[in-house]
């Protein structure tokens, strides 16, 4: 199956960035290359784009897209947490722009092999986002204990019946493991009351967020990545990052809070003793969000948002 993933926000993303031709831009989660084709097109010829990517199949697949710009691009198979060591080892040291497109790709979602989706019944539990991960979803759900299940599906699937749902999964792998997304699907509906399935949407779809956050440490990285990106923009070098789900977005709002006023003073002194400085601006007060032809067109840009910070 191709790559096939459709860019949510594409040019409010690419517009955010104010591009100069020969500036340096970073592609985080490159993915088939949507974003990144459309930065390509815009630089001139000293401009270079870095695009990094920690699933095989969508090195491969932006490989293949971006041909016609190879000598401008650079791709390499890493996360975006790393995005320091890959600069430096590229002997760059400040960068004009960067960019991530967070979750889970079209591509992921529509192979059932990769597991992602609730939406196929026979597909092994996978959910890696690098395939090199030893770790896959099926482990968490067969070894997690009862209560590390709850967490992880109460913050991270903000499920109300996360309880409930741990309990169930730790019920039915002791009588065998459980291995494929329709076993899981059914243990998860049996959880849930009939009344709330029948007007709530899919059932598995806040524990499956859950599961996948947590075996490729989502929102870790991209907690831990984000002042990094901010430390690595030229002045008037932009971040900007596209969200999917609240917790997402709230990080990124956090955090581009925290690095526009870092002061940590109390509000009562007439001047600032802790020294620290801000790194920018919030360019987005308010996150830009699709527009109702785009959600038509394609419906997983319903949820997303994009906030933008501007480095001084």
């Amino acid at each position: 199956m191709m790559f096939e993933h459709k860019s949510v926000l594409l040019y409010e993303t690419i517009d955010s960035l104010n591009m100069k031709p020969d500036g340096i831009y970073v592609d985080g989660t490159l993915g088939g290359g949507g974003h990144a084709l459309e930065v390509c097109t815009r630089l001139g010829e000293h401009g270079r784009l870095i695009g990094i990517d920690q699933d095989s199949d969508a090195i491969a697949a932006a490989t293949q897209r971006l041909k016609e710009y190879k000598d401008k691009v650079t791709i390499v198979r890493s996360n975006y947490e790393n995005i320091h060591g890959v600069l430096n080892e590229l002997g760059i040291e400040k960068v004009d722009g960067i960019y991530l497109d967070l979750g889970v790709s079209s591509y992921q979602l529509d192979v059932p092999e990769r597991g992602f989706t609730y939406r196929e019944e026979d597909a092994p539990l996978d959910m890696r986002m690098d395939q090199r991960n030893p770790q896959t979803a099926a482990d968490i759900v067969n070894q997690y204990s009862e209560f590390d299940l709850y967490r992880i599906i109460r913050d991270y699937g903000e499920d109300k019946f996360a309880k409930n749902i741990a309990k169930h999964i730790v019920k039915a792998r002791e009588i065998k493991p459980i291995e494929t997304t329709g076993e899981l699907n059914e243990i998860i509906k049996g959880a849930i009351p009939a009344k709330i399935r029948a007007v709530g949407g899919h059932p598995s779809k806040r524990t499956y967020q859950a599961i996948r956050i947590e075996l490729n440490h989502e929102l870790d990285v991209l907690k831990n990545s984000l002042d990094t990106m901010i430390s690595l923009l030229n002045p008037g070098g932009r971040l900007s990052v596209i969200t999917f789900h609240s917790l997402e977005d709230r990080i990124v709002k956090t955090r581009f809070r925290d690095n526009e006023n870092p002061c940590i003073c109390p509000p009562g002194f007439p001047v600032c003793v802790c020294g620290r400085k801000s790194m920018g601006k919030v360019i987005t007060r308010k996150p830009v969000v699709p527009t109702e032809e785009e959600i038509s067109e394609n419906k997983r840009a319903k949820s997303s948002k994009l906030r933008v910070f501007e480095r001084i």
